[in-house]
């Protein structure tokens, strides 16, 4: 039977301001939930890596092992292997992929991992299902995602209320599902897994220079990224209420009473014999 393919489109492209964030990330701070259960020769399959930065992080902690990076767009996959190359990691290496048909034998990894994934796809648990046919009896599917809903932050903002719900509509519109997180452990359970470790984390923002980052990559990212040309080209919003939206962003960054809190799903699931065989 023939695997899908991807047809979501993913909403937020890589212009700077989101490259601005996804290189921030590190094992540490968006993968702590998996780190545990990590082996120094385990082999490691790195589900839409970006800039490779958890790639990076995941490698030096299987220095007998070796990591492979995935994703859609070549191009950022060169920005991977300049942050492997600057580190000296030798065990890593980098390849374009779908994760609705990646192209490994049964049985390659010991982790699977895909950060920020899931809700920019269109069949999860058909995603899911291929990851979990590529990880070992006894290996890990590992994924973490954001629940826009679940985003909370303080003072009340009018025009960040606007940015959510915008968000969230361009999104689905685009053939993703913003609100992600929530919905893991039961992509999870339709996915066929038995064993399964739900959890969640949190990305928090208050002193001045984390407002002054987060606010500001957001503000950019509304009016400059693919996401505000989707945004316009699909009638959700004008040029105009998105400048409006990024100006509540920097009025929001700038408030010392500032904070806001992003929620994280997380699933931990171990395959087994019969989870391999299923898939």
């Amino acid at each position: 039977m023939p695997h899908a393919r991807e047809t979501a489109v993913y909403t937020h492209g890589h212009h700077e301001s989101v490259l601005r964030s996804h290189t921030w990330r590190t094992a540490e701070n968006s993968a702590a939930y998996l780190l545990g259960v990590l082996r120094p020769s385990m082999r490691i399959l790195d589900i839409g890596c970006g800039p490779g930065t958890i790639t990076a992080g995941l490698t030096a902690l299987v220095p007998d092992g070796h990591v492979t990076g995935l994703d859609r767009e070549p191009g950022i996959l060169e920005r991977a292997r300049a942050v492997a190359e600057e580190r000296g990691l030798a065990n890593a290496d980098f390849v374009t992929g779908d994760v609705h048909a990646l192209a490994f034998p049964d049985d390659t990894f010991d982790v699977v991992h895909a950060h920020q994934v899931l809700q920019h796809v269109g069949d999860p648990v058909a995603a899911l299902r291929e990851m979990r046919r590529v990880t070992r009896p006894g290996g890990y599917v590992a994924v973490r995602d954001a629940d826009y809903a679940a985003m909370t932050w303080y003072p009340d903002a009018a025009g960040l209320d606007d940015w959510l719900e915008l968000y969230r509509r361009v999104a689905r519109a685009n053939g993703g599902e913003p609100d992600a997180g929530r919905r893991l452990k039961a992509w999870a359970l339709e996915a066929g897994f038995g064993d399964i470790t739900a959890t969640s984390g949190t990305w928090t923002y208050s002193t001045a220079e984390e407002r002054a980052w987060w606010s500001g990559l957001w503000a950019d990212r509304t009016v400059a990224s693919s996401y505000a040309e989707r945004a316009v080209e699909g009638g959700h919003a004008t040029p105009a209420e998105l400048q409006t939206v990024a100006a509540a962003w920097r009025e929001w960054g700038a408030r010392e009473d500032g904070w806001f809190a992003v929620l994280h799903g997380e699933i931990l699931c171990r395959v087994d014999a019969k989870d391999a065989q299923d898939a």
